[in-house]
């Protein structure tokens, strides 16, 4: 039980070369010159079959190349067997024969190798053959180790008179003599074929007429058997052919015009389009890109202090009629100041240009052509992160630094405080569109009449509690200032209890309401006072009060819009030059690097494949191809078969009586 797998082997004439190699496709070993390693090989895979299956019928596939071999293609099948011993399973000669009948049934050609020292009588090879092919049409025997027998029985075997054979009995010998190196050998294949040859021609007896011995001359009968096969079915052959050439031709004129491309071209088109919509984003997203998207993220965090410090502050009402030294609103606008830019706006406003600039490279990392290529994708999104994470420290520290001056003092033109007045009215009237429309689509969601008698609801209900605490704090500086406890406790005891009546009798109300009605009443309240504050602070940024910069702390929205822009002015200046222009300089080299560079002819043909519609366009094309060299082919053995029967035609009887 040494061949437990069928061996494809795949024999490669190469007649402009003199090197002899292997290669087993499967495993991936590349090219073999060591012709000990591809047997010591071929052993390690039929003995990776466990001994509880002894038999698997997955094929090894061996190619061999060599100027010394003919273009066939041999199955190595296991050997028949008697009898399995206590290890292998009951069922192996059954699966051994199955396995063998499934490669000896018609057209192919049966080699029935037999050992010359064993009678042929009890060849199991020749009788699997009798048994599809009884005439003998197709086998031929072939006896090994012919020099472990006599040379007159060698000869009276290969005669092929006792088991006879329509294409006879060829004998071999396939081993070297015990003192040839085969280490030193160029050429084992040669070594062999010496050594076989040496080994006949010292024996007369192999010489006569009617025996065949030797490895060239199974190799011609084998390509006389071959061809002859082919010559029989040749003509329905090239009609099987021509009809799919022309299929394949039809497919390729109406489907791609006869428009050739390659893989190369492919990839090339792809890495110059990836290039191209980059070009365009870059062209679109610049300074003023930046400046606005930096721009916004400050104005909201103004309009976000604006809310917390000053909107909500009690006191909002008395901001235009305050003197000019008050301390209470010169702190809150140095606290705002701070807070603004002290917030650090380096490492902000740095990560917000890359958020955007990532997000469109996953914008564009989804577009065609990427879209048809995940793993080029994720690798182009790889490296874009890699080289602004790379820019990313260094820009943010630069934008930090540069900002620093505006921590401690802001200068303020004319024109800087117009237009942050200006920016500052846009934003508060965009934020009261806001709040109404909000409030526009609480009144439409629940109802105008019944959010209204929710809203009366819980300001009745906040009334109440007021005037409970009220009392309540009446109650206890009573209860402080009288000496006897007994006599002030009870006059406050009716007042509890009245109490608790109240908000067993407010209690029932509160069922006509469901907590998301109450939820949206108190967010139209919030809405209705948000609005009413910022027509108010509207009204007083465009008043003549707010005309000029040395009104700061009455108009805080304009003072903190103007130190915004400025932090937007000098941020956006050093993103553009420490970030910007490096990624939109890196990112098209890196493209060339990453993406084409390293590619091999292999990668190239699978990155064209994984387009559906390049696929397609290359599997058409290649089958024309190969269906054209196939034609080609096929006619000029055509026309070597015409001229054959031609010449057997034309020839003489006198010649044929000579024996030609």
């Amino acid at each position: 039980m040494v061949t437990r797998r069928p061996i494809e082997l795949t024999l490669i004439h190469t007649p402009k070369t003199k090197e002899e190699f292997g290669e087993f496709p499967q495993l991936g070993l590349g090219k073999i010159y060591d012709f000990k390693h591809i047997q010591q090989t071929l052993r390690d895979l039929n003995l990776a079959v466990p001994e509880s299956e002894c038999v698997s019928n997955k094929p090894i596939e061996l190619r061999i190349y060599s100027p010394n071999v003919p273009d066939l293609t041999l199955i190595d099948l296991p050997g028949y067997i008697q009898v399995n011993n206590k290890h292998q399973p009951e069922t192996l000669k059954d699966k051994i024969v199955e396995l063998c009948e499934q490669y000896i049934k018609e057209p192919n050609i049966i080699l029935a190798v037999c050992s010359a020292d064993v009678d042929l009588a009890n060849s199991e090879a020749l009788k699997a053959g009798r048994k599809v092919d009884p005439l003998g049409l197709r086998t031929i025997g072939v006896i090994t180790k012919m020099d472990l027998v006599e040379p007159e029985v060698g000869a009276n075997i290969l005669r092929n008179t006792d088991y006879p054979l329509h294409l006879g009995y060829i004998g071999v010998v396939c081993k070297l003599n015990n003192n040839n190196n085969t280490s030193s050998q160029k050429n084992i294949t040669s070594a062999l074929m010496r050594n076989e040859e040496q080994f006949f021609r010292s024996n007369y007896v192999y010489s006569q007429r009617g025996i065949e011995v030797g490895t060239g001359t199974l190799r011609r009968k084998l390509m006389e058997v071959l061809e002859e096969s082919m010559a029989k079915s040749l003509f329905s052959i090239v009609g099987a052919v021509q009809s799919e050439l022309e299929e394949a031709r039809y497919q390729f004129k109406v489907q791609y015009n006869d428009r050739r491309i390659t893989a190369e071209s492919y990839v090339a088109e792809t890495i110059d389009s990836i290039k191209h919509n980059f070009k365009d984003f870059a062209h679109s997203f610049g300074k003023p890109q930046v400046r606005h998207e930096v721009r916004t993220m400050l104005e909201q965090r103004v309009m976000d202090l604006c809310a917390e410090l000053y909107w909500t502050d009690p006191k909002i009402s008395e901001l235009p009629k305050i003197s000019a030294d008050d301390l209470y609103w010169q702190y809150k606008l140095d606290m705002c100041s701070a807070a603004l830019t002290k917030s650090g706006i380096g490492r902000t406003s740095t990560q917000l240009v890359v958020d955007v600039l990532m997000a469109n490279m996953e914008r564009l990392a989804e577009m065609d052509p990427l879209s048809n290529h995940p793993d080029t994708s994720r690798q182009v999104l790889n490296f874009s992160n890699e080289i602004l994470r790379n820019k990313f420290h260094t820009t943010a520290d630069q934008v930090e630094n540069c900002v620093k001056p505006y921590k401690y003092e802001v200068e303020c033109a004319e024109q800087e405080w117009a237009e942050g007045v200006k920016r500052s009215i846009s934003l508060v009237e965009k934020e009261i569109e806001y709040c109404e429309k909000a409030l526009a689509n609480i009144k439409n969601s629940v109802g105008k009449r019944k959010l209204k008698a929710a809203i009366k609801y819980i300001l009745d209900a906040e009334k109440e509690q007021k005037e409970r605490i009220a009392k309540a704090r009446i109650t206890d500086q009573v209860a402080d200032n009288n000496e006897d406890s007994v006599k002030t406790t009870a006059p406050s005891s009716p007042m509890i209890s009245s109490t608790n009546e109240e908000d067993e009798i407010a209690e029932p109300h509160r069922l006509h309401f469901n907590q998301r009605i109450l939820e949206k009443a108190h967010e139209s309240i919030f809405l209705r006072d948000r609005s009413i504050i910022l027509k108010y602070r509207l009204a007083a940024l465009k008043s003549r009060q707010c005309k000029s910069p040395e009104n700061k702390q009455y108009c805080p929205e304009a003072f903190l819009n103007m130190v915004a822009e400025k932090l937007t002015y000098t941020a956006v200046m050093f993103i553009q030059v420490e970030l910007l222009n490096e990624f939109f300089f890196q990112f098209p080299r890196e493209v060339d690097n990453r993406l084409v560079y390293d590619l091999d002819r292999k990668q190239i043909l699978a990155f064209a494949k994984e387009n559906p519609h390049i696929r397609k366009h290359l599997e058409v094309q290649e089958r024309k191809r190969k269906l054209e060299e196939v034609m080609e082919k096929l006619n000029y053995l055509v026309r070597r078969q015409r001229d054959i029967e031609q010449k057997t035609t034309s020839q003489s009887p006198s010649r044929k009586g000579l024996g030609y």
